[in-house]
């Protein structure tokens, strides 16, 4: 540009002029100093015009400028070139100008690609969206989890752009129907549960009532046996709000845990009195066996007729050792009868002493009978009567062998 001839000239009246292709165009006139410094102040304004375009084309092939901005700049210099009052190589910036109009409609085409190619995934992505979220409010049952899917589903939304203002309105009416949707059926199914709910805690505190009743209850295998079905009918009925439950719960465990520790006092005290009965019974037992029946069958059946009555009076044992104990007892009497037996052979009925001890208990234990009887004891009227029977058969045995 350090010869400004080359492109310009000014003539005698001031007149400038640039030369192009198609010749010398009038760009102004000058007439504050030399030719040379009227064809400098037109040259400075061409290179104000390549120094835009200079920063057009390096945003353009940077990428820093929107491909079809640049391409709006670009046309717009052109257009102004064929007018512009300045002195420069105006053919050679209006064909640079055209390769940089091709280069920013190539780069308009590749955006406007690449927008479609974003606007078809935004599309994509916003679809299974609210597809997800449609099936969301048809299907899931998992309340918490679904909302805050359905939210998460929001957030992402928020941050898809790209799709035409007419499609995403339509997209945005099916995701917030699928919303509204979700959020009735959950509605409707919270307030069914609470429904349920409260049945439920009516149901349980009717159990909780009849547990309440029968905590103070001394009838033990009944009471125990119907503890048991309430617990089964607990564990089947639906639970109750969270609070209730655990309130109802704590009631009805307290009054099972009342119960329960009432019996097993009762059954321990129970337990230790058939124990000592049983050590004494063992004793009476040990006793009778260590008789010499051979040697003194009289004092054997005294001492028999002693231990029966000991042995009555002792009282129950525990279950597990009443059989063996039982059979060992029955034996030790039966020891003592058949050496009575082979006694009373050897003498004449009248004169018979273990006949008259026998009836003489027979009458003992009808007299302890009668005594059990006054005083409404069942266990010992019982336990009389089948003494009394005992020893009714043994008279009659005896009576039948002499």
């Amino acid at each position: 540009m350090n010869d400004w001839t080359a492109f310009g000239r000014v003539d005698a009246d001031g007149t400038v002029y640039v030369k192009t292709a198609e010749g010398d165009r009038v760009v102004g006139s000058w007439q504050a100093g030399t030719p040379e410094e009227g064809l400098a102040h037109f040259a400075r304004r061409f290179d104000d015009l390549v120094t835009e375009v200079d920063l057009v084309e390096a945003r353009l092939k940077s990428g820093a400028a929107d491909a079809s901005h640049s391409l709006s700049s670009v046309k717009r210099l052109r257009t102004q070139l064929d007018e512009a009052h300045v002195v420069g190589d105006i053919d050679g910036l209006a064909a640079r100008l055209e390769r940089l109009a091709g280069l920013a409609e190539e780069k308009a085409g590749e955006a406007r690609a690449a927008r479609e190619v974003a606007r078809t995934e935004a599309l994509a992505r916003k679809t299974a969206l609210v597809e997800e979220a449609e099936k969301i409010a048809a299907e899931a049952t998992g309340w918490k989890s679904a909302g805050d899917r359905l939210k998460e589903i929001l957030d992402e939304w928020k941050t898809i752009r790209g799709v035409d203002k007419k499609t995403d309105g339509e997209l945005w009416k099916r995701f917030a129907a699928a919303r509204d949707g979700f959020t009735r059926r959950r509605g409707a199914h919270f307030a069914t549960l609470d429904g349920q709910r409260k049945q439920a805690q009516t149901a349980k505190e009717e159990l909780v009532k009849e547990a309440e009743g029968l905590s103070d209850s001394t009838e033990w295998s009944t009471t125990a046996n119907r503890l048991k079905e309430l617990m089964a009918e607990w564990k089947a009925a639906p639970r109750a709000a969270k609070e209730a439950e655990q309130r109802l719960w704590e009631r009805f465990r307290a009054a099972q845990d009342a119960f329960f520790t009432r019996r097993s006092e009762v059954f321990s005290a129970r337990d230790a009195e058939y124990q000592g009965n049983l050590e004494k019974k063992q004793a009476i037992l040990a006793e009778i066996e260590a008789v010499d029946v051979d040697a003194d069958p009289r004092g054997a059946q005294n001492r028999l007729r002693d231990a029966q009555a000991a042995w009555h009076d002792a009282g129950r044992v525990p279950r597990e050792a009443a059989a063996s104990l039982d059979r060992r007892w029955r034996a030790a009497e039966e020891r003592i009868r058949v050496a009575m037996d082979s006694a009373w052979r050897k003498t004449s009925p009248q004169d018979n002493p273990l006949l008259r001890q026998m009836r003489d208990q027979v009458a003992e234990a009808e007299q302890r009978l009668a005594r059990a009887q006054a005083a409404g004891d069942a266990r010992r009227i019982k336990e009389a009567e089948q003494a009394l029977a005992s020893k009714k058969q043994f008279l009659a045995l005896a009576e039948q062998a002499n």
